[in-house]
């Protein structure tokens, strides 16, 4: 299996679709490619939430602003899963999470874009500086996905016999926020704000057991374990499916009625 993830919207996913169609069999399952355009920090936190839901499996993830820069392509091993994409942070907390934490087995690899090769020699392109015919614009669909159908093909234990890897490391590690917790209050963030209009703290959902009521910035709001737990167009703290305390409208957008933004800091206190 590869899972495929970027920022493209429609159509150019399916070019890197019909790459990988022609260089494996692999099934492809879409994870997202509606993340905010160049948002490197939001898609990593959603990668992370994400992907160790999947059984063993290659993830191929173009969230790329330096496309055509010095940055690298990587592909990143952690435990079963194998990761593809550019070295620009974006791999990194999935990796973790995947490996078990920062002591779990994990490998890396800079892909050599000079032997990745044309993905179609029928459609003519300009040769890039190194004499490879690819896009300076597109390497989700002319580095990065031939390298993910390669190494979702190859033995899992001979990653780094591949031809088009050489062993390398990761030169850009993202480290996502943590929040600073204390008995009685947690100074945090909002990560994301989803489709629903949940905004999404770093504070552990355990700061919010067995209380009833927090300050959210100074304002009191009401706990619940559901939306329904509030009248509808009410707000709540809650804590979400990733864990993680949420801070929600029931049947309306949290990030509204809070004033909230990603990388807003958030204050949660007990009442006294």
């Amino acid at each position: 299996m590869i899972t495929l993830a970027s920022d493209f919207g429609t159509p150019y996913p399916a070019a890197m679709k019909g790459v990988l169609g022609q260089r494996t069999d692999a099934r492809v399952v879409d994870v997202a490619h509606d993340f905010p355009r160049q948002d490197v920090r939001t898609a990593a936190f959603w990668l992370r939430e994400v992907l160790p839901y999947f059984p063993p499996a290659t993830h191929l993830v173009v969230i790329d602003p330096g496309v055509g820069t010095e940055r690298a392509a990587l592909v990143l091993r952690a435990g079963d899963h194998t990761l593809v994409g550019p070295d620009n942070g974006i791999l990194c907390p999935a990796v973790r999470r995947l490996a078990g934490g920062d002591d779990g087995e994990r490998e890396a690899y800079v892909i050599d874009e000079d032997v990745v090769g044309p993905v179609n020699p029928t459609i003519p392109s300009q040769p890039s500086e190194h004499g490879s015919p690819r896009s300076n614009t597109f390497h989700g669909r002319d580095v990065f996905a031939p390298a993910a159908a390669a190494v979702h093909d190859a033995e899992s234990d001979s990653l780094g016999s591949l031809t088009c890897l050489e062993s390398g490391s990761v030169g850009v590690d993202l480290e996502l926020p943590t929040a600073d917790l204390e008995e009685h209050r947690a100074v945090g963030e909002v990560m994301v704000v989803d489709g629903f209009g949940n905004a999404i703290t770093n504070v552990p959902g355990s700061f919010l057991d067995g209380r009833t009521r927090v300050l959210v910035n100074g304002d009191p709001v009401p706990v619940g374990e559901t939306f329904a737990a509030v009248s509808v167009g009410a707000r709540l703290a809650t804590v979400g499916s990733h864990g993680y305390v949420e801070l929600d409208v029931n049947r309306g957008r949290g990030e509204e009625a809070f004033g909230l933004a990603p990388g807003d800091r958030v204050v949660l206190e007990a009442p006294s």
